[in-house]
């Protein structure tokens, strides 16, 4: 199951790096609704396929599909992609980086999952790093200049993650379905603004190429893997992995010609100490029946 969870991560990485580049030429509303209308039939299909769902009870939850969907993939897509041209792909991602804190303190609080000293420990050194990222080393810079438009809009997109990974585990139906159930649910509610705002299809072929990674790898595939491995280890547990969301991200970056500087070196080195201090006492527990954060989520 952690595999699957780096894996989620890894296509994730890519889509910020492609969503920057695709945003270029279309804007965040387009790329959002082009995502999930070419993705939500093959999702129905791979659901299909895999675990033969019982259709009437995913009908049933509607109603918990429809709020997954509108903050999951419609609400945190539509917020990072806006933010993507304003912040760029690297900075929205280390700043997503802080989830896993956001997620296991909401679990804490509404969920009354525990947390230990060892998994705070590990969380703090994670967003230390995130911070030395953001701020280059600089963090009067941070308190002398604040967060612009794009850093807060990846804000907004991180507390609806949050609020996400915490409602999904009310579902029974299985994840891969339920992903293809807000998929199609996505399409329809965003069909009113796409009525107003119109759609517009990449102008290059590069863009193109970029549209199809991000329906198949992060919409698919990514969504498909993050549910399966979260139902398994919980929100909390899951939510650590989204630390590895920057470290990706630089590396795809570097693969496209980006220059890594030494603070992003330090930062990266600090967040993936902060995956492994969690990860470590998540092992030690695994058999324990009052491990912290043991409740699954789908």
């Amino acid at each position: 199951m952690y595999l699957f969870l780096a894996l989620a991560n890894l296509f994730w990485a890519g889509n910020y790096v492609f969503g920057e580049m695709v945003t270029r030429e279309i804007t965040p509303i387009s790329l959002t609704f082009l995502r999930w209308a070419f993705a939500f039939l093959p999702l129905l299909g791979i659901a299909w396929l895999i675990e033969r769902p019982n259709w009437r009870e995913a009908v049933r939850e509607w109603t918990w599909h429809l709020l997954q969907s509108l903050l999951g993939l419609t609400g945190y897509t539509l917020l990072l992609y806006a933010a993507l041209g304003l912040t760029g792909a690297v900075n929205a991602a280390v700043i997503s980086a802080i989830n896993p804190a956001t997620i296991a303190l909401a679990a804490a609080i509404f969920l009354h999952e525990r947390l230990n000293r060892v998994q705070v420990l590990g969380l703090v050194v994670a967003f230390v790093g995130v911070t030395v990222v953001l701020t280059g080393g600089d963090v009067g810079q941070l308190v002398e200049q604040g967060f612009g438009v794009g850093d807060l809009l990846v804000i907004g997109s991180v507390l609806a993650w949050t609020v996400y990974s915490l409602i999904s585990r009310r579902l029974v139906t299985p994840p891969i379905t339920a992903t293809a159930v807000q998929a199609v649910l996505a399409v329809l509610t965003m069909l009113p603004l796409i009525a107003v705002t119109g759609v517009s299809l990449p102008s290059s072929s590069g863009g193109a190429l970029g549209l199809a990674y991000i329906v198949i790898f992060p919409s698919m595939a990514g969504y498909a893997l993050w549910n399966i491995g979260a139902s398994k280890v919980g929100p909390a547990r899951a939510g650590i992995f989204l630390n590895l969301l920057p470290v990706f991200t630089v590396i795809i970056a570097l693969g496209f010609g980006a220059t890594l500087e030494l603070p992003a070196v330090i930062g990266g080195t600090l967040v993936i100490a902060g995956v492994y201090l969690t990860l470590r006492t998540r092992r030690s527990e695994a058999g324990s029946a009052d491990a912290p954060n043991g409740l699954t989520v789908r």
